[in-house]
């Protein structure tokens, strides 16, 4: 498959912009010369715009257009047989959502030249920013493993950072280290399922499993190898869209700037995961007990974000608990098969979260002035779990979404303590082997008298 050179050049415009400007602002803060302010912003305004516009030509020109078509701009390595390229994927859907990305990254960008005015970490910040983005664009048109894989990593590398942007405090860095552990394991299944579609198709194209659907199973996998893959990347989806039992990082994320929690976990980075699972439709249809695995976690991850959000004592949790209740029905659209509503939901839902992460300083700021008006709160509203449960089970659920489910404590003892104890061990171990197999004199004391009677 190939595509027009018009879509090709402005697809490669399009990645190659926001990869540009991370060379460009990455290596002015390594040489310790960053751009100034003023630059940066327009600089970044510019590269967003031109990056956005790109790609909306491309999927004008691509509208009328049905399936698929693969771009390959040559190869990175041939040093096997199996060389990797330089690939996207385009269609609608994937343009739609690399043009959606470009816009609210754009938009993003304008807020946070004003918002971090001054801010010893501003190039930073937008370092990480235009990582963000080459990330997310290679995720939603990338054509092999390789470059979803990149993209993959890009998106969680810079999430985490970005979390831990004001580290002279010590609770930013401790979250972020806790956001990345989990990004491990997403990255940790998503690393595993590429390996096992090499394995058993032969290749790394992604066109076998995000192509047109394959009405007589997809060729090259058997179907137990594709149910595996599937539940590999709903493991992926599910740590990336903090799905339960990974939505424990979810609050602690919200200690980096709010423009920063805006595109991450408002509008993008959150339904990246999403966004995976519809363009694996075609994989999906022939995975049942995948399906099945991501509508359970879709209804659970609901329930329980619409629960958790209620109980919230601060705007950016409670935004963040709200988005998460909408990405669990993304998820379950999916799983039922009705992956346009889910696109469309997805892409309504990232922008009005946008708007809503964006706004809530000033939205705060004029509730406390209409409170301080009329001298009183606002009553809280009674939901349908006051309506309908009784006061016993109202008290136990109100602590255990008050505690987030308990999920901390769940995963240190599933998790993160066999690991711990695994690690200790090995250490032990370790240093048996090198006392054992250690061939030099033993230390002489420093003063020499060794030996010596007293």
């Amino acid at each position: 498959m190939t595509a027009g050179p018009l879509v090709a050049s402005l697809v490669l415009l399009a990645v190659g912009a926001p990869a540009a400007l991370l060379a460009v602002l990455g290596i002015a803060s390594l040489l310790d010369r960053p751009l100034p302010e003023r630059w940066t912003g327009r600089i970044t305004a510019a590269v967003m715009l031109t990056a956005c516009g790109a790609l909306l030509v491309a999927l004008a020109h691509e509208a009328a257009g049905s399936g698929a078509r693969l771009l390959t701009y040559g190869t990175w390595s041939a040093s096997h047989p199996g060389s990797v390229a330089l690939e996207f994927l385009v269609d609608r859907m994937s343009l739609a959502f690399a043009a959606l990305s470009a816009a609210i990254a754009g938009v993003v960008s304008a807020f946070s030249s004003r918002y971090l005015h001054r801010e010893s970490g501003y190039n930073r910040y937008f370092v990480l920013l235009s990582m963000f983005v080459t990330g997310m664009l290679g995720v939603a048109l990338a054509g092999n493993v390789e470059v979803l894989f990149v993209g993959w990593e890009f998106v969680g590398l810079s999430s985490a950072l970005l979390v831990a942007f004001f580290h002279e405090r010590p609770a930013p860095a401790s979250n972020a280290l806790r956001v990345f552990s989990v990004y491990r394991i997403s990255d940790a299944a998503m690393l595993s399922a590429a390996v096992l579609l090499r394995h058993a198709a032969g290749t790394d194209s992604l066109a076998l499993l995000f192509g047109e659907s394959h009405p007589g199973g997809i060729p090259g996998l058997t179907p137990a190898v594709a149910t595996t893959i599937a539940v590999l990347l709903v493991v992926a989806a599910a740590g990336k869209s903090a799905l339960l039992p990974f939505s424990d990082w979810l609050p602690r994320a919200m200690e980096g700037p709010t423009p920063s929690s805006a595109v991450y976990y408002g509008s993008l980075s959150i339904h990246a995961g999403c966004f995976l699972l519809i363009r694996s439709a075609p994989l999906l249809e022939h995975a049942p007990a995948a399906r099945l695995l991501a509508g359970v976690l879709g209804v659970a991850t609901a329930i329980f974000a619409a629960l958790t959000t209620r109980v919230q004592s601060d705007v950016k949790s409670g935004l963040a608990y709200a988005a998460l209740t909408q990405v669990g029905l993304i998820v379950l659209e999916t799983s039922l098969g009705w992956y346009t509503l889910a696109f469309i939901h997805l892409a309504g839902h990232a922008c009005f979260r946008l708007l809503q992460f964006l706004s809530a300083p000033n939205v705060l700021h004029d509730l406390h002035g209409m409170e301080d008006a009329i001298g009183d709160h606002r009553p809280p509203a009674r939901g349908l779990v006051q309506a309908i449960a009784p006061e016993g089970v109202r008290r136990r659920i109100f602590l255990a979404v008050l505690e987030r489910g308990f999920l901390d404590s769940l995963l240190d003892r599933a998790v993160v303590a066999p690991f711990v104890r695994i690690a200790r061990g090995l250490t032990r171990v370790d240093g048996w082997l090198c006392g054992a197999t250690s061939t030099a004199p033993p230390p002489v004391p420093a003063d020499g008298l060794e030996g010596r009677d007293g």
